[in-house]
């Protein structure tokens, strides 16, 4: 059976540095997905032109944005690329250059030149989870989203941190600390939290069938 081989990761965007090519509504989807999860996130934009949404949301955040075609001299300092103008042949070649320098890179709309997507995110305080469908599926990815920001109670967060002080005062060592741990949150298994015939009920609730 087919399988997700996609390795997640939560990266620190403050420590590193984004490059958006594109000022369309693409753009400002992406720009609007990372600032959402991550408003801390150092971010470049490029493009011939850009859109006022676009800009307005840039100046909230401090995006830098820069009034040019492509070029391949903006990808030096950047660690993430993200390209989405309406010129395929741009995209290539954003990709192109971006594999030659070891740089990670997203075209939009696009899985063969992908080194990530950016997927469905739930963020609730200090808990966050990540929802990948191998590219196959963001519609399944926005609708698992939904049902789990439903699901999980807003104030998860203040429950993880009174966890992690407690955490600090356990004694012994780290096999005891781990199997204390596992027994105090043993009620957070999955089957309580979000039951199978949970998750049906919200699809169907909704008439999501295969997207």
């Amino acid at each position: 059976m087919e399988r997700n081989n996609l390795y997640p990761i939560f990266l620190k965007t403050s420590n590193l540095h984004a490059l958006i090519i594109g000022g369309g509504n693409v753009a400002e989807e992406k720009l609007t997905f990372l600032t959402k999860s991550s408003p801390d996130a150092r971010v470049t934009m490029v493009s011939p032109m850009f859109r006022k949404a676009t800009v307005d949301l840039a100046t909230k955040y401090q995006v830098e944005m820069i009034t040019d075609v492509y070029k391949d001299t903006y990808l030096k300092g950047k660690h993430i690329v993200i390209a989405t103008t309406d010129v395929p042949e741009v995209n290539v070649q954003v990709y192109t250059d971006c594999r030659a320098l070891d740089k990670l890179v997203n075209v939009a709309d696009n899985p063969p030149y992908c080194d990530f997507y950016m997927g469905g995110i739930v963020t609730k305080g200090n808990v966050k989870i990540a929802i990948s469908t191998n590219g196959k599926s963001p519609t399944t990815a926005k609708r698992l989203r939904q049902f789990f920001e439903e699901v999980i109670p807003e104030d998860i967060s203040k429950m993880v941190q009174n966890l992690n002080e407690y955490r600090k005062t356990i004694k012994g060592d780290f096999e005891e600390k781990v199997d204390k741990m596992n027994q105090i949150t043993s009620p957070l298994a999955p089957r309580s939290l979000a039951p199978k015939k949970g998750i049906g009920a919200f699809f169907r609730k909704r008439k999501v069938k295969e997207v």
